[in-house]
């Protein structure tokens, strides 16, 4: 019987007591109290009601974890029976021999936080999938009281990709520094690894989809260039996933040769080739058991094992190699690659079928020379990094930061830190270097530098047409391929290599010493 059936009831019974009453003090006071309860009936929302009707399933239990309370979408879409999970211990029902597989209440339960995360039961065939929020809420003194799960079914992953996608077009129409979003209003993220640094950009919208696809089992593909960050961001879907203390093993799939690389992945039974371990050997897949399997150059894959790696993501279920029994798996799947597997479709050289069951949650990490801004941020990461390393002071002067924006970056952000660790290391402690050295490092022209000359026109003409040939000659390594940049004749050069006292490239010192030790004989 809910509230409003409870309120109309009372009401009955007071409007009988009005109406036998002859007292009009006692009446007055009566309609008071009957005008105060439909006022409330209008104003007054009935909670149970309104999960009652909700689509999405909701789930509430004690703080042990015993199930109080189930609305009839949760049965519905698991086909879980309210006698067969009220007032029962959540923990009591876990296992696929029982209702279902995953879930969040036991790691709420533990670290008091939210959790968002995949589940299956198993009271229909096929078992059904969905996704679950939960939520702590505690008493007054801050202890756990209750829990509260939202769970929303799930046909196919894609589902959720769907999802994740609509949630990131709402996100990107939302202004960047607008302070109704926390995640971003600092105007920069930062990782645990303080490498993951970005700027209201590509990567604060990376960061918030991070944060929420990382609780759950999605399989998530992520692409760019070498360099540009790809592990960093796997390593934070781990870090950040309820499997951070499950196993995370990570394979390149391009540093195995092909003829080695099943077995590695799927071990093998005993006596399935020759020099193999007489016990057997267990593979990657069932080294990952329960924890997250990170597949790094998944486009260098050999196309006889793409087949094997679909089927053994799509069942999760692995064989050995020499082996009939299938081995039942609960792996995460996180693939990295710089290759364009589209592109590799096309030429035959990637499964089709593979890509879309990897592409349940695309991530695409943009590179060094398309997030400029950024660059200055990284800068004193990695500063900071090696000076803490090598005990001593560093900076880039504001001219030299500009120079680092000037260049390329086709090595992305590991070229950068490597060369910040160089430029540290050749500043032998004096805590800066010369833009020629960094300069040189890049293969950059420095820009020109505007000075007041002290001297006449002539004079600058002079200085200038030195400071020419001097380059030149310094670029092109010989007096012909200098003359020829300079569209001038090699005999002219040579001239105002002289007029100037200008040192000739070694080639030249090589032919004027070997001239003049010719003349004297």
């Amino acid at each position: 019987m809910n509230q409003q059936i409870i309120i109309s009831n009372v009401c009955e019974q007071l409007a009988d007591i009005s109406a036998s009453t002859q007292n009009e003090s006692a009446q007055r006071k009566i309609q008071d109290i009957l005008q105060a309860l439909h006022t409330f009936q209008l104003r007054n929302i009935d909670y149970k009601s309104a999960i009652d009707h909700l689509t999405d399933g909701i789930l509430i239990s004690d703080a042990t974890g015993m199930v109080l309370y189930i609305n009839n979408a949760f049965a519905q879409s698991t086909h879980i029976l309210p006698e067969e999970i009220l007032n029962h211990k959540i923990q009591d029902l876990q296992g696929q021999d029982r209702l279902y597989t995953g879930g969040v209440i036991q790691e709420i339960i533990t670290t008091h936080k939210s959790a968002f995360r995949l589940c299956t039961t198993y009271k229909t065939d096929p078992p059904l999938r969905g996704y679950l929020a939960g939520t702590p809420i505690f008493n007054e003194n801050g202890e756990l009281h209750l829990i509260v799960v939202c769970h929303r079914s799930l046909i196919t992953l894609r589902d959720l990709q769907s999802d994740f996608q609509t949630f990131l077009q709402e996100l990107r129409q939302v202004a960047p520094n607008s302070s109704s979003n926390p995640d971003t209003n600092d105007n920069s993220i930062v990782s645990s690894e303080n490498i993951m640094i970005g700027k209201n950009g590509s990567l604060a919208n990376i960061w918030n989809l991070i944060r929420h696809i990382a609780p759950t089992d999605a399989t998530v593909l992520i692409t760019g260039e070498s360099g540009a960050g790809k592990e960093v961001v796997a390593d934070e879907i781990f870090q950040n996933s309820a499997r951070k203390n499950e196993p995370c093993i990570k394979i390149n799939c391009a540093s195995i040769p092909a003829d080695l690389l099943e077995s590695e992945l799927f071990g093998y039974e005993k006596g399935a080739f020759s020099g193999a371990n007489p016990n057997g050997k267990k593979g990657l897949f069932e080294q990952a058991n329960h924890g997250t399997l990170m597949l790094d150059e998944i486009g260098d894959m050999p196309m006889e094992l793409q087949v094997k790696l679909l089927r053994a993501i799509q069942q999760q279920e692995i064989t050995r190699v020499g082996g009939s029994h299938p081995i039942k798996l609960d792996i995460r799947f996180i693939a990295l690659t710089n290759s364009n597997l589209k592109e590799k479709i096309v030429n035959g050289t990637f499964r089709q079928d593979l890509y879309y069951r990897l592409n349940v949650i695309p991530i695409y990490v943009p590179p060094l020379r398309e997030r400029l801004q950024d660059l200055e941020a990284l800068c004193n990461t990695f500063i900071r990094k090696y000076t803490e390393k090598y005990h001593c002071a560093f900076a880039f002067t504001n001219q030299q930061l500009n120079l680092l924006k000037t260049y390329h970056w086709p090595g992305n952000i590991r070229e950068l830190e490597n060369i910040i660790e160089y430029v540290i290391l050749c500043s032998a402690g004096e805590g800066t270097i010369e833009d020629s050295v960094l300069s040189s490092l890049l293969n950059l022209s420095l820009p020109p530098e505007h000075t007041v000359l002290d001297t006449d026109f002539y004079g600058a003409v002079e200085q200038f047409e030195k400071q020419l040939i001097e380059e030149a000659l310094t670029s092109c390594g010989s007096l012909r391929k200098a003359a020829k940049k300079l569209n001038l004749n090699p005999s002219t050069v040579s001239r105002k290599i002289k007029l100037y006292n200008i040192l000739p490239p070694p080639d030249e010192i090589v032919m004027i010493t070997h001239r003049s030790q010719h003349s004297q004989q």
